[in-house]
């Protein structure tokens, strides 16, 4: 009898095609290089690197960010990966309604500004198409792809913490937030690699009380020493509501943890050696601060506040000069700019939502801000527990400025640093 043929009772499974592998390193650099560009690639950055982004002269393309085209790129890339350029789509359908329906609200934004004869096109794009993009891409990323990109995340923030504190001790500012290549020559505050100083502090306290609730993967040792980095840093941003929000809220993370602690009645050893060590050293950190002139810079924060609080007041008293028929459905838009000129409102009305009232109304303010809602909510489901209290912050902090109403990649940093730090598969880390 002829032996039995190999294939029965053994499976031989195919071999993998030889560009499966470099595809797929080809397809993690991609991912890294646009978490990169996301994070760490600013207005002024760009400035420096000969793209007019922030102004209004220049090109069409150059208004709109580079981690936008880089999304849109890498999503081309899934739906031809797929074969069938419908599965993906269906897929963010079922799986990120409202990240779909953020960037789809960003595209008729777009379409409205343009009826209407507004600037700014490029904004909707940037802050909510980009948005929108960003769960969609990162959904089906395993836990090694998202410890790179936490990696990335990590390293820019520490670079911009450190940016950061050596413009605020040189006073020399290297990519400074600018329009048409004109920086505010009276706003000494820290840009570092953010941009716009009040974006910067909301990104770092949002990140410091996400490290604060256990957020990422590194070590007690290292994560109490980036948390303390990233407070000093915070300072020179000059974010007073950065600030305040991030102690009163992490005060309340610090006290429910000694709390849980001392109850158990279980202190390990290690942990209180370290911090006896740690409270030896508070008094020579304060002394070196105030030798570099820290708490003169913070105080100056809260006494002058260059007229902040009074541009607050003034642009209620927009609403007075507005018809109720126009706030419904969108002000002229020379109207509200002759207005914003006669209060001195030329930086900004500083809050989001009333911003967005004047330019497009409230019908449309009440769709983005629950798309908004919504794309937040959808994103902490996705997330392990701990992500409510970095949220809690950013929705405080960009009401204080002029936040989402203009063109910012705020709100997809802030969903790429929950998703990778908060990743639902992995338990948080002990503290």
């Amino acid at each position: 009898m002829g032996s039995r043929p190999a294939s029965i009772g053994h499976r031989f499974d195919a071999p993998p095609r030889a560009g499966t592998g470099v595809l797929a390193r080809a397809e993690t650099v991609a991912f890294l290089l646009w978490t990169l560009a996301l994070v760490g690639v600013s207005g002024g950055l760009l400035w420096a690197l000969g793209l007019n982004y922030d102004g209004i002269s220049g090109s069409a393309p150059s208004k709109i960010h580079p981690a936008t085209y880089m999304a849109v790129a890498l999503f081309g890339w899934v739906m031809l990966r797929a074969g069938n350029p419908v599965i993906p789509v269906a897929k963010a359908l079922t799986r990120r309604p409202a990240s779909v329906l953020l960037a789809v609200c960003g595209v008729l934004l777009l379409v409205l500004i343009a009826a209407r004869g507004g600037t700014g096109l490029a904004g909707s794009i940037d802050t909510f198409v980009l948005a929108g993009l960003v769960p969609i891409l990162l959904m089906d990323r395993d836990d090694a792809m998202l410890g790179r990109l936490e990696t990335v995340f990590h390293l820019v923030m520490l670079a911009n913490a450190l940016l950061g504190l050596y413009e605020a001790v040189s006073g020399q500012r290297l990519f400074p937030f600018r329009f048409d290549g004109a920086a505010f020559e009276t706003d000494t505050r820290s840009a570092a690699l953010q941009g716009h100083p009040l974006a910067n502090a909301t990104m770092t306290a949002c990140y410091i009380l996400a490290l604060a609730k256990g957020g990422g993967r590194l070590a007690p040792p290292l994560r109490a020493g980036m948390i303390a980095l990233q407070l000093v840093a915070l300072v020179t941003f000059g974010g007073r509501s950065a600030t305040v929000t991030t102690l009163v809220l992490g005060s309340g993370v610090g006290l429910v943890a000694l709390n849980r602690t001392l109850r158990s009645g279980r202190i390990p050893l290690a942990g209180a050696a370290c911090a006896c060590f740690a409270l030896t050293l508070v008094p020579l950190a304060v002394a070196a601060l105030a030798e570099i002139g820290f708490f003169d810079t913070l105080l100056s924060r809260f006494v002058s506040d260059g007229g902040s609080a009074q541009a607050r007041v003034d642009m209620l008293a927009i609403f007075d000069a507005i018809p109720l028929r126009q706030l419904m459905f969108g002000p002229d838009l020379l109207q509200v700019s002759t207005l914003r000129r006669i209060y001195g409102l030329e930086w900004g009305i500083e809050n989001s939502i009333i911003s967005d009232v004047f330019y497009h109304g409230v019908l449309v303010t009440a769709v983005l801000v629950l798309a908004v809602g919504l794309y937040l909510t959808e994103v902490a489901r996705t997330c392990r527990r701990g992500v409510w209290l970095p949220i809690l912050a950013f929705v405080i902090l960009v009401n204080t400025f002029e936040g989402l109403a203009g063109k910012t990649t705020m709100l997809a940093k802030f969903a790429l640093m929950l998703i990778v730090l908060f990743p639902p598969g992995r338990r948080a880390p002990r503290s």
